[in-house]
């Protein structure tokens, strides 16, 4: 195995001007620095990150931490997470993943082991573990919900709105006999998300009716129920809005048991924009949620907080929806 010795022999400097050239340190000549390099880079020197944080008092690790993992997120949304922090989250980190409702000590949660976590927060029930990190110092950033704390970074997608504009669209549409699919109980994006439903109707003067509000909990499974539960009602909807795409295509599969045509007999509009959105038959229309996008700026913001912590004041970023229309929706 190549070491910072090997490297520093043949470029003839001490392996302490090799140790700081490879860590970024101001104090060596670009030129040095640069030529270092690419010694490195030609005899495959692979960093001893273990070494490396024992001498930077730096674990090199990003905790990723959702509310639950095993509640209310789904595959598509873990992926486009994780995806958006790998755009720009170079190598030198390693990202963890965590469900915050299976800790069960936050003493372990230190900054010995964590050098910045991205928190995933779903529900108000994550305040005590958000105050944890930030009572231990530990740079981090609160993505997904919108907190009022103004001294904590907050990256968030305008859920609320996102919806509004798509019951607009079923409006504009002729529907008027409309219902929704909820996501989780507790979870701050099923609230804002029923607010924007129901801005919409009011809006347009529509009273909306309490039979055609169901419960599910963002999975296909429950908007499969949820959905049969609606087409048996003796005046069923003529449309339906599922708070994700996950519970839209268990809806749409309860049409298709039922013998019920999308979007003849009944129009469907999902959330967040998942990759399979556009290949279902008919074509979801939904709201493109930029998870991806939150998910990137977070991670940039993070990377501030961790390289500036005197200079990067806490800020609020507002990441826009966008109504994506396909073919799920019929005009009335």
């Amino acid at each position: 195995m190549v070491t910072i010795k090997d490297i520093a022999k043949v470029a003839g400097v001490s392996h302490t001007t090799v140790s700081r050239a490879l860590n970024g340190n101001p104090l060596i000549k670009k030129e040095t620095r640069d030529r270092i390099e690419r010694i490195a880079s030609e005899l495959n020197y692979v960093p001893n990150f273990s070494a490396k944080s024992l001498v930077m008092k730096k674990s090199y690790t990003i905790g990723l931490f959702f509310s639950s993992i095993d509640q209310g997120t789904s595959a598509s949304f873990l992926v486009d997470v994780i995806k958006g922090i790998h755009h720009i989250l170079d190598e030198n980190y390693s990202l963890t993943v965590h469900g915050i409702d299976n800790i069960r000590h936050l003493d372990g949660i230190s900054a010995r082991r964590f050098d910045g976590i991205l928190v995933m927060s779903q529900s108000d029930a994550d305040n005590d573990f958000i105050y944890h990190v930030k009572k231990a110092g530990i740079p981090f950033v609160v993505l997904n919900r919108h907190l009022e704390d103004p001294g904590i970074m907050n990256v968030v997608a305008n859920d609320r709105d996102g919806v509004r504009e798509a019951i607009d669209y079923a409006i504009a549409r002729g529907h008027r006999r409309l219902a929704m699919i909820e996501g989780r109980a507790g979870f701050k994006s099923t609230s804002e998300r029923k607010q924007g439903f129901l801005d919409s109707m009011l809006a347009h003067g529509l009273s909306p009716r309490a039979d055609y509000f169901v419960g599910g909990d963002y999975s296909i499974e429950s908007g499969f129920r949820r959905m049969t539960e609606l087409l048996t009602l003796p005046e069923p909807p003529t449309f339906v809005f599922c708070s994700n795409d996950d519970m839209a295509i268990g809806a749409m599969n309860a049409c298709f048991a039922a013998e019920i045509q999308i979007p003849r007999q009944m129009s469907l509009i999902g959330f967040d924009d998942i990759v399979f959105a556009q290949y279902t038959n008919p074509s979801l229309t939904t709201v493109r949620r930029p998870v991806v996008d939150i998910s990137e700026w977070g991670t940039k913001k993070l990377i501030e907080l961790i390289q500036q912590p005197q200079t990067t004041a806490p800020e609020q970023i507002l990441v826009n929806t966008a109504l994506m229309v396909r073919h799920s929706v019929a005009q009335i």
